[in-house]
């Protein structure tokens, strides 16, 4: 069965190896680099004291980006909301969770990290419960809508990961593009 088929039935689908090593690398020690100096934000809501971003040009280029290849896995014609980034610490948590609107289809992306295992999210779909381990450069695809998601303690020095949302283009929540703002960061001519 293909990813699209996958995505579909199962409201989720893991791509191995998807984000060349190349692009890779530069978007993890770019991430990286951004943390140690204290260029990110210090913390949200959602996992409080933990270095986070959004709106940054070259992680709102990815979203760009690679949005051909998320189309052709989920099957759909996406509008692009909004990317963001999280480098974790230990013992931090995901709590169970499902997303905004804008959040409709999500990539989960596995920059890299320092760790003995790699971290797994755990998904539900309409189908299954998983334990989903990522390397980097691996992606879980998800309706972040429908989809609860979370994560346990993390064991390990740090993970960057970036997530990368869009919106179904024929779908209710497609007035979400560019999550309501005029231009993503990437694509904003001054």
């Amino acid at each position: 069965m293909d990813s699209s088929a996958l995505f579909n039935r199962d409201r989720y689908v893991v791509l191995r190896s998807w984000l060349p090593e190349r692009q890779l690398s530069f978007v993890y020690r770019y991430v990286n680099k951004l943390a140690a100096r204290g260029l990110m934000r210090p913390s949200d809501a959602q996992v409080p004291g933990t270095p986070c971003g959004s709106g940054d040009w070259i992680i709102d280029g990815l979203l760009s980006d690679v949005l051909p290849e998320v189309e052709k896995a989920s099957g759909l014609r996406l509008f692009p909301t909004y990317a963001y980034f999280r480098v974790y610490k230990p013992g931090d948590i995901l709590k169970s969770h499902t997303d905004r609107p804008s959040c409709e289809v999500s990539v989960t992306l596995c920059l890299g990290y320092s760790a003995p295992a790699p971290w797994p999210i755990w998904i539900v779909g309409p189908c299954s419960r998983s334990e989903v381990s990522l390397e980097p450069g691996d992606v879980l695809l998800y309706r972040g809508i429908e989809c609860e998601h979370w994560r346990e303690p993390f064991v390990g020095e740090h993970q960057a990961q970036v997530f990368l949302h869009y919106v179904d283009k024929n779908g209710p929540h497609a007035d979400w593009k560019y999550d309501r703002r005029p231009a993503l960061a990437s694509s904003f001519k001054p």
